[in-house]
């Protein structure tokens, strides 16, 4: 798999992806697909040294999915603390490459400044809390019925890894 910094052009291909996993409603709390123009700011919110958004594809530069890394809570005493978020393509889920970019993704957290990954991840999404546990993130916090999808009430768990070098 290659990992690259994303560009502006690679915009309108993350939301594609990030909207076709909305009707499921395991993965996001939007409930209605969002618009490239609505996500320009939190694209800018990415930066390469930092808090990256890579685009993640195989050798035939067919694009299998993306990752990002976003503050958590957004105040400086948080900074050695991030959110990964992993979004895969139609095409590519259910055959391992959620597990290799999460693979890849820990072991860039210490360049990255990262001493402590979160995962936010509905408790109804049985995929993602396994794949997550099987690399060692354990319960933070488990929030209990804040969510509303289709007038059924969902938790949100939040799940963490201290990142060791």
């Amino acid at each position: 798999m290659i990992f690259r910094d994303a560009t502006l052009d690679d915009l309108p291909l993350v939301v594609e992806i990030y909207n076709s996993t909305i009707a499921s409603r395991l993965v996001t709390a939007d409930l209605e697909p969002v618009s490239v123009e609505s996500k320009l700011a939190w694209f800018h919110q990415h930066n390469a040294e930092f808090r990256p958004l890579w685009m993640v594809g195989d050798s035939q530069k067919n694009t299998i999915g993306w990752v990002s890394f976003q503050d958590f809570y957004g105040r400086p005493a948080y900074q050695k603390t991030a959110e990964i978020s992993i979004y895969i393509h139609p095409d590519y889920r259910g055959k391992g490459f959620g597990r290799e970019i999460l693979k890849h993704s820990i072991k860039r957290c210490s360049d990255l400044g990262i001493e402590n990954l979160l995962a936010f991840i509905f408790a109804h999404n049985l995929p993602s809390l396994t794949l997550f546990e099987k690399f060692g993130f354990e319960l933070w916090a488990n929030l209990k019925n804040i969510a509303e999808l289709d007038s059924e009430k969902r938790s949100l768990i939040i799940l963490g890894k201290t990142i060791k070098d």
